[in-house]
């Protein structure tokens, strides 16, 4: 099959968006500045529409590249664009989370997944499906903070994690949430799941959408995001082509 029969053949199938849109007001880590945005020159008055805007690159559906924990880890420039395209793993844990949204994905929860599914593929992308997209774009809905200030949603464990880069050598991992450690780690400055992952020179995207429109197999994704030279991070675009 050469190039453009392959490109008709992924041109019938269905696309699924993974992004939320960004403006100012969406939900952040509560540490950043909010997103300003102006206009400089508009159509009706220079003929052209131009914007100005002021953001952390951490910002709505986005990449941690490795050196946003790890000095001396590769910035946003240098991950390959082969590293973009990769096969799609999304693991369901959103009917527990409904019950515990402290709830973490465990070892034994992935060893679960393969006995339904088969063997993660090596080199794949993987996806925490919690369904938390779902309270996009209220910010006290996502944090989900008790009276004491303490944020509560999932996450990974340290535990998931070594079994999912050590042992089944996934290329990138994502998920709904703003941290990849639970809220109340998260809240108490323990952020060990998020510094792992880079540590492993491999990036992460968070705040990912539309992740229940996915089968847990089977599916592409492309995480593409702007080229930034020694960027720590930058808002994505991220989809999904369905087997």
């Amino acid at each position: 099959m050469d190039l453009m029969e392959l490109y008709r053949e992924l041109k019938g199938r269905t696309f699924v968006d993974l992004t939320h849109s960004f403006c100012p007001g969406i939900p952040h880590y509560p540490a950043l500045h909010d997103m300003e945005r102006r206009d400089l020159y508009t159509v009706e008055n220079d003929g052209f529409w131009v914007e100005k805007m002021t953001l952390v690159g951490q910002w709505g559906t986005h990449v941690d590249s490795p050196r946003h924990f790890v000095p001396g880890g590769r910035t946003v420039d240098l991950i390959d664009v082969k590293e973009m395209f990769l096969p799609l793993v999304v693991l369901d844990l959103s009917r527990d989370v409904s019950e515990n949204p402290d709830r973490c994905l465990s070892r034994e929860d992935i060893i679960a997944w393969e006995d339904s599914y088969g063997r993660i593929p090596e080199g794949c992308f993987f996806a925490l499906r919690t369904d938390w997209s779902k309270r996009w774009p209220d910010c006290d809905a996502m944090d989900n903070k008790d009276e004491k200030g303490i944020a509560h949603y999932p996450g990974y464990s340290l535990d998931s994690l070594r079994f999912l880069y050590e042992e089944r050598g996934v290329t990138a991992s994502g998920h709904e949430t703003a941290d990849t450690d639970c809220g109340v780690d998260s809240s108490n400055g323990n952020m060990v799941c998020e510094h792992y992952v880079l540590a492993q020179d491999r990036y992460q995207i968070e705040l990912m959408a539309n992740l229940d429109k996915v089968p847990p197999k089977g599916a592409l994704i492309v995480a593409a995001f702007p080229k930034l030279k020694d960027g720590s991070g930058f808002p994505a675009r991220c989809f999904a082509i369905l087997p």
